[in-house]
């Protein structure tokens, strides 16, 4: 067999090659995971809906998307899981909000009863400092120091040092302070949805 000559041409034919051979492989390796990826994903969710909500007994009635500007301006994208038993009795809404944290965003899903009381609330997504703001998955629980649980925020929540009612992080007060801005903001935005979950989204997603 003649050896192939080394030539400009031939390397990039042979680059070239290689290229499109590990593009399919990656191609193929992603599609064998996306399945899977998004499957722990949707129970990620779920499993977070009912923590925040306190029950297993529990449906989402209606996902709904709300779109309201803070107070820059700046338009933001809630998504509103409206909520019943077993029996079709509201139970309230699971609410996803996002603001920016110290190290990135910090993205909160914060359970509501019908008279917007916190039920609970996880986080889903943060890159705040590992020790510090990464503590606010505990810190605002119920018992701990920053406790928001039981609270409406009608009057909205603010860390101490604002002159509010809640007790920051330890060396985290900007991470509080966005935490309860998500929490507010998600309050604001359940309380911006029709009880019947009827909201625009909601509509156009049934009539498609």
């Amino acid at each position: 067999m003649k050896k192939l000559e080394s030539s400009l041409l031939n390397m990039t034919l042979v680059l070239t090659g290689v290229a499109v051979i590990m593009g399919a492989v990656l191609a193929y390796v992603n599609d064998l995971t996306s399945g899977p990826i998004n499957e722990q994903k949707e129970k990620a969710l779920a499993d977070g809906i009912k923590a925040v909500m306190v029950s297993d007994d529990i449906v989402v009635a209606h996902t709904d998307t709300v779109k309201q500007n803070d107070a820059k301006g700046k338009e933001l994208t809630y998504i509103i899981y409206q909520t019943k038993n077993a029996q079709g009795e509201d139970l309230g809404a699971a609410v996803e909000s996002t603001t920016g944290g110290f190290g990135g965003d910090l993205r909160v899903l914060v359970g509501f009863n019908p008279s917007g009381d916190i039920l609970g609330y996880t986080l889903l997504e943060h890159a705040e400092t590992p020790g510090l703001g990464a503590k606010a998955d505990k810190w605002f629980q119920k018992g701990e120091k920053g406790d928001i649980i039981g609270k409406n925020p009608q009057e909205p929540l603010t860390v101490s040092k604002d002159g509010g009612q809640v007790d920051a992080i330890t060396a985290s007060t900007i991470t509080s302070r966005a935490f309860l801005l998500a929490v507010n903001n998600a309050y604001t935005a359940y309380k911006a949805t029709p009880t019947d979950g009827e909201t625009g989204a909601t509509k156009q997603k049934e009539e498609e």
